[in-house]
């Protein structure tokens, strides 16, 4: 299990290696929000997310022996590029499962790292079971996208940046709005905030009808989604929240929120506008909390966390299309 001694670890494993991603505010959209916003840019990480952090502490923890014999993973995309960079830097090959519905971009992009990779049908066909199927005579590592302690410590240095960077700006008590899927940043992030900003309340946000967080956290139990296509959010959509994150988004987490994909695709349009980053629809989805979702918030300051910004050029127009500039 992840903990903050293991992220204390990776961040020292990441220092030089990751993007100290930047704290950003704009008078426009705290009007707009109607409380103070500060939005932690993730996807100017490299490979454009968070997913750097977690791929680079997980496969730098591996031994060597394991490391060598190359790594295998599966993703919708941002993983994906994390994970085939990190590979790359390591000098080891990297074999990729990707839904065959992924962004072009992030099928491309992942390419362009080095990795091998292999599409599925996400609709008909179980990832783990193609994974399983590619890698029965490679003896490729394994690196979860989410359920792998050494990603959540990777993740969770994500956290140790905010409550630095909150403090410098005299932050200290908000809601941190973290985009979810499996949970991994979510409660990454959940555990560094448990020791350096105690104040601090962290928020899964997900897209409406991939609310698998939002009802475990209600139920108490682990819930699942009934289906795995349908939304504009692909990097945030999962079956179910994770063995390994439940736990601790179940015991440090606040409620969740979910958020549709127009209100994320005006979220999108508004960053562009007003603080200069582009994001994807799943990386819009903290932002769009806290822009739209107000009533549900219990601090007066929030902390959104836009966790990627590798968007198809066609989604990214539709957004300013419908909601740029005149917002």
């Amino acid at each position: 299990m992840s903990n903050f001694e293991m992220i204390q670890a990776a961040a020292k494993r990441l220092d030089g290696k990751a993007v100290k991603t930047p704290l950003l505010s704009s008078p426009f959209i705290d009007d707009i929000a109607g409380r103070p916003v500060f939005v932690k840019a993730e996807c100017l990480q490299h490979t454009g997310s968070f997913k750097f952090r977690g791929a680079w502490s997980a496969i730098s923890a591996l031994s060597t022996a394991d490391r060598n014999r190359g790594i295998i993973a599966f993703s919708s995309g941002n993983h994906a590029q994390g994970v085939a960079l990190a590979a790359q830097k390591h000098g080891v090959p990297s074999v990729i499962i990707m839904p065959s519905d992924a962004p072009i971009v992030k099928i491309e992009n992942t390419k362009a790292l080095g990795a091998e990779v292999v599409l599925y049908d996400r609709a008909t066909e179980d990832r783990d079971s193609v994974a399983a199927r590619i890698n029965k005579d490679r003896g490729l590592t394994l690196v979860k996208p989410f359920d792998n302690a050494y990603v959540i410590a990777g993740q969770g240095t994500c956290g140790l940046e905010i409550a630095q960077q909150a403090a410098d700006v005299g932050v200290t008590d908000a809601d941190v709005l973290v985009c979810c899927g499996g949970g991994g940043l979510t409660s990454g992030i959940a555990l560094a905030l448990e020791q350096t900003a105690p104040d601090f309340t962290v928020r899964p946000c997900e897209p409406v009808g991939f609310d698998d967080v939002t009802r475990s956290l209600v139920s108490g139990k682990i819930e699942s989604n009934k289906q795995l296509t349908g939304s504009l959010c692909d990097a945030i959509i999962t079956p179910s929240p994770g063995e390994m994150t439940f736990p601790i988004l179940k015991r440090l987490c606040g409620g969740g929120i979910t958020l549709t994909d127009d209100e994320c695709l005006h979220a999108m349009a508004l960053a562009f506008d007003r603080l200069k980053i582009v994001i994807e629809p799943g990386g819009a989805v903290g932002l769009a909390a806290a822009l739209f979702h107000g009533d549900a918030l219990n601090s007066e300051t929030t902390i959104a966390v836009t966790t990627g910004g590798n968007v198809d050029a066609a989604v990214f127009k539709m957004a300013l299309d419908k909601f740029g500039s005149k917002n």
